[in-house]
């Protein structure tokens, strides 16, 4: 009996009022207008031989595609929020700049591609080190010092998140967060997409940025471990160089963690993302989930069509 080839390692991003799902040759993401109908926007990836040469380097290849997610993630979140409150009768009389509500504004500028990407690193990254640094008198020496950063980053990460998840506009980004879960665990388990059968599975996935967030600031606290320090500066400093091998780390981390879910006591060594994963995701509606099977299905009827095309070596416009 022959073996079941492997099915390809897919993954999206919950969008305002709906979810993007990202193949090899596209990125494809669904909407639920207000008139309670469904909308797709799509994205051809450009091949770059550069970056893809880069990302098949180990630690290097996280960083690579991280920033390149971002910088897709960030137009199919536009959109999104270009459509977001949008009469659906009236669309050409307005411009996509002309009906953004407070709300998306605010969600757009906290998700603006590449620049928040980096930015928020930045943030990230050196906050916590000032804050540390003014319990130095409790908590003086290299390692003390380390675990107290390490300790106000966490606290900083579930802080922002609890909050941004009170908002109405979040929970519901929350919850398409979940459904896209649900389908992608759905499709990996070789069910069919039908709604009963997604909202059977979990909202939790091991492959998802949230864990890879949360091993960022582990692993950040075990590599800070062996660069010493004088100085504050010195020390912010080292942090900000620092920041791609963190990354880098925790990519594989994350990839490998992926790998390990079914073997029994190893699987154990994702959960602390999946425990996060508790506040990234909501438990979706039913509605919410028709969108994301819509996304992934029009991704890989997409991703199809365009395989078949470079096979005849045609081109779709």
């Amino acid at each position: 009996m022959s073996e079941q080839p492997k099915k390809p390692a897919y993954g999206g991003q919950a969008i305002i009022e709906g979810v993007m799902f990202a193949g090899k040759r596209i990125t494809v993401s669904a909407i639920r207008r207000k008139n309670n109908n469904i909308e797709y926007y799509e994205e051809r990836k450009v091949n770059r031989p550069i970056l893809q040469k880069l990302k098949k380097i180990p630690f290097v290849r996280g960083t690579v595609a991280l920033i390149e997610a971002a910088a897709v993630g960030s137009k199919h979140l536009n959109y999104a929020s270009d459509r977001y409150d949008v009469h659906p009768d009236n669309d050409d009389e307005i411009k996509p700049q002309e009906h953004r509500s407070k709300m998306t504004m605010f969600f757009g500028v906290a998700a603006v591609g590449v620049f928040a990407f980096l930015f928020g690193n930045f943030l990230f990254t050196a906050i916590p080190v000032f804050i540390a640094e003014m319990f130095a008198f409790a908590f003086p020496g290299h390692v003390a010092q380390n675990l107290l950063e390490g300790f106000f980053k966490f606290i900083i990460l579930v802080g922002y998140i609890y909050l941004i998840s009170l908002t109405p506009l979040i929970k519901r980004v929350f919850q398409y967060h979940g459904a896209e879960h649900k389908v992608i665990n759905t499709y990996e388990a070789g069910k069919a997409l039908t709604v009963d059968n997604v909202q059977e599975h979990s909202r939790l996935h091991y492959r998802c940025g949230s864990s890879f967030m949360l091993f960022t600031v582990i692993i950040g606290v075990m590599i800070y471990l062996l660069v010493p320090f004088d100085n504050i500066i010195e020390r912010v400093i080292h942090r900000l160089l620092l920041i791609p091998v963190v990354l880098g780390v925790s990519y594989e981390v994350l990839q490998g963690t992926n790998k390990l879910r079914d073997i029994p006591f190893l699987k154990w060594l994702g959960l602390p993302g999946l425990w996060l994963q508790l506040l990234t995701t909501k438990q979706p509606k039913d509605d919410q989930v028709e969108v994301s099977i819509s996304s992934f299905e029009k991704m890989l009827e997409r991703e199809k069509a365009i395989e078949d095309e470079e096979k005849v070596g045609g081109r779709i416009v």
